[in-house]
């Protein structure tokens, strides 16, 4: 069987999984109530697809160099130290480091204007559940996604050795995949003092917002609200968002949309807030 076909059909018992989890969940513990196939979800079912398929193949050289690098690398003593970690530490401190580093890169897809081009794709959705997590522009999500393993090779925590394959950036990727279907979802939630440690579907939900200057551009960590705290950025009250969304129109087709980061004249932007403190 062909590899694309293999990967499709992976895609779509996945997919399914997904489906029967979240659909129950979002209509026992809905937020906001809203249909299933709710405006904009034939789009981001395509993203799904999609995302699922081009930034794998567009990873390849970037993470073959980064491996490449750090396998020329392994006589240097500090990269033999890490190659000796077991498994079971490294892959939390590699889910750490890479959290940080895709913090970073989420945080200049907000302020570095080129960048916002493609990410406003994202934030584009009005309506919020599960399936939003799937709705970004391919050079965005490869970006971002970059970022985070980048800090994870450089520091040895990713492949420390070069020789065998390496479950760790595997396992960090699918427990991120799975989690930003999570905080996306259209879900009430909360977990307290927890959600300081771990990031929630409300942590999640405010960093979409839209509804005043003051509350956008926060919450940038994908699983680790501290990281947040640490660079001036958590914003998590009691409350929830009234409106989600960005400033302008964006084209509602897939097509439109892939297009619009290159085409479009000027890019829609969140309300501006006040400059975040590093």
């Amino acid at each position: 069987m062909a590899p694309l076909i293999q990967d499709v059909l992976r895609l779509g018992v996945w997919l399914v999984l997904l489906l029967a989890v979240f659909v129950p969940v979002e209509k026992v513990w809905v937020l906001r109530p809203q249909r299933v196939l709710r405006r904009g979800f034939g789009t981001d079912l395509a993203y799904y697809f999609l995302s699922g398929l081009l930034p794998k193949l567009l990873l390849v050289l970037p993470i073959s160099v980064l491996a490449g690098l750090m396998h020329s690398q392994t006589q240097i003593g500090f990269y033999a130290w890490t190659a000796g970690i077991p498994g079971w530490l490294r892959l939390p401190l590699a889910m750490m480091v890479g959290d940080i580093g895709s913090y970073w890169g989420h945080r200049w897809t907000h302020q570095i204007p080129l960048l916002w081009r493609f990410h406003s794709i994202h934030h584009g959705a009005e309506e919020i559940d599960w399936l939003v997590n799937s709705r970004a522009h391919p050079i965005d999500m490869v970006f971002v996604r970059v970022c985070g393993l980048v800090p994870m090779y450089l520091l040895g925590l990713a492949q420390p050795t070069g020789s065998t394959a390496d479950l760790v950036p595997v396992l960090v990727t699918l427990l991120g995949n799975f989690w930003g279907f999570f905080i996306h979802a259209n879900i009430k939630w909360r977990f307290g003092w927890l959600e300081y440690l771990v990031s929630s579907p409300a942590f999640h939900h405010w960093h979409h917002t839209n509804d005043r200057p003051e509350n956008t551009n926060k919450n940038y960590a994908a699983l680790l609200p501290w990281v947040d705290k640490l660079f001036g950025t958590l914003y998590l009250p009691n409350s929830w968002p009234t409106q989600y969304g960005v400033d302008g129109p964006l084209p509602s087709d897939l097509a439109g949309q892939l297009l619009h980061p290159i085409t479009a004249r000027h890019s829609p932007r969140q309300k501006p807030g006040p400059p975040s403190v590093a």
